[in-house]
């Protein structure tokens, strides 16, 4: 199983505090709707899928990072997995990391998008996949005070390395302190946006010593989920929240390192490729065998049952972009009011992103987007927070784990149930799920109990088709 780096999770990494104050929240309770449809918004539709695959791993937008003579000395010490080739300037880098020049012409190094969005199952290496092994459970202050050393003791303050490390350096520190996760495998990406976001000027993207709100200081993660479900969908984010341009929308990690809008509207022209890309990427195909004749049993009942939300999949396939209110999926809530009250809503709502073409907004709702299903015996662990082992136990609450151990290995998944295998049991071991945890309750999606034992066990089936 590989490993992330020191110098990998520089890039990416969020985290949470202790849980054990968490503050109260007036989010209102809508009582009005169920469900509803989040429309379409326009796109681009002249991408380039070739460039904005060569854009992703080669591109500068994050803008700034780490000396690139450092990270080819810890490159060493990285697993150099082959996804896609690279050009010259990233021979010898993992596929997660993408070295560029600077604008002051320093070579420079940072992670890029496959860092959290290409994982492992089954013993595949998926590209567009989350990466669901990634250890984010460590204090990221030590990490960020060791940089600024090393970069003190190396190069001079006017160096071009200094000069290029400069924002990325900042905004790292600002960041460093609010994270720490208290869940293995999850990924809390909203929170570096919120952390970043509250050091920078909206309008230009500038950096600003002092923040300009204010965050919880409980902090939620989340599933990754897949790059390739991106076509479909009408919104970005577990709660529909993110609206209007994909290519804005995709763009925030930049937030971790651009000097300031100049360079994001550079890049946002390239991601009209990288949204092309990401609308062609397919699934892996499960590898097993599959039970043609129970899944066709397991198919008419998915369109009865579940396509109302999760859509339709072969030859015409549909998806309604549903959201569903917190009090009818009955999930763990606690992420949708984080999301409802936080103050990067109005900071993004204000900012570049939003008030420049082309548009996009923040919109949270309190409820969850039904997802689509492509690829969906790969993604494991299943709910927004990632609480569930197993399509199997998605589809029978009583089946679900409280705490569950993962080995650790890509290779452990359950072909039967779709998902990882696991024991129940833990003990305290490492890779233990604790569902008891605010914010990663496995309640909820109750719809499969409905579903007699041999009814379930075909939805299970033909899940392996998508």
């Amino acid at each position: 199983m590989r490993k992330l780096s020191v110098f990998l999770v520089l890039a990416f990494l969020v985290a949470c505090n202790s849980y054990e104050a968490l503050p109260e929240t007036e989010v209102a309770q809508d009582e009005r709707w169920k469900t509803k449809v989040i429309p379409p918004s326009p796109q681009p539709e002249d991408g380039d899928p070739v460039a904005g695959l060569d854009y992703l791993i080669h591109g500068d937008y994050i803008g700034s990072g780490v000396p690139l003579e450092i990270m080819r000395q810890q490159s060493a010490k990285m697993d150099l997995d082959s996804l896609y080739p690279r050009n010259e300037l990233n021979e010898g880098l993992p596929y997660y990391m993408t070295a560029f020049i600077a604008p002051n012409g320093a070579p420079t190094a940072n992670g890029n998008c496959f860092t959290c969005h290409a994982g492992e199952v089954d013993g595949q290496l998926v590209l567009g996949l989350g990466n669901s092994f990634a250890e984010w459970e460590n204090s990221m202050v030590p990490m960020g005070a060791a940089m600024r050393i090393g970069m003190a003791l190396k190069y001079k303050k006017d160096d071009p390395e200094t000069v290029a490390f400069e924002d990325f350096g900042n905004y790292f520190k600002k960041m460093a302190p609010t994270v720490k996760l208290n869940q293995p495998g999850a990924n809390p990406a909203f929170r570096l946006a919120e952390a970043c976001m509250m050091h920078r000027n909206p309008e230009d993207l500038t950096y600003s010593e002092e923040p300009l709100y204010e965050m919880w200081e409980y902090n939620i993660g989340t599933d990754t989920p897949p790059l390739w479900h991106v076509g479909k969908k009408n919104s970005l984010y577990y709660t529909g929240t993110g609206r209007g341009s994909m290519t804005k929308l995709l763009l925030q990690a930049s937030v971790l390192g651009v000097p300031d809008s100049s360079q994001t509207r550079k890049s946002e022209i390239a991601f009209r490729d990288v949204y092309a890309f990401l609308s062609q990427l397919e699934p892996p195909a499960y590898p097993g065998e599959i039970d043609q004749p129970l899944a066709r049993e397991g198919e008419a009942i998915f369109t009865d049952k579940c396509a109302g939300c999760h859509g339709t999949y072969g030859e015409e396939e549909t998806y309604p972009n549903k959201v569903v209110h917190v009090d009818v999926v009955k999930t763990d809530r606690l992420y949708a009011d984080y999301i409802q009250q936080s103050k990067i809503v109005d900071w993004y709502n204000s900012s570049w992103f939003a008030t420049s073409e082309p548009q996009s907004s923040f919109e949270p709702s309190l409820g969850y987007v039904a997802p689509p299903l492509d690829g969906i015996w790969a993604s494991a662990p299943y709910l927004h927070n990632g609480s569930v082992p197993t399509v199997y136990e998605l589809l029978n609450s009583k089946a679900r784990p409280d705490t569950w151990t993962r080995d650790g290995q890509s290779t452990s998944y359950d072909h039967e149930k779709l998902g990882w295998l696991y024991d129940p049991n833990p003990s305290g071991k490492k890779w233990t799920f604790d569902t008891s945890v605010p914010g990663y309750d496995n309640d909820g999606h109750y719809f499969g109990d409905k579903l007699s034992k041999d009814q379930r066990w075909a939805v299970v089936e033909y899940l392996k088709t998508l």
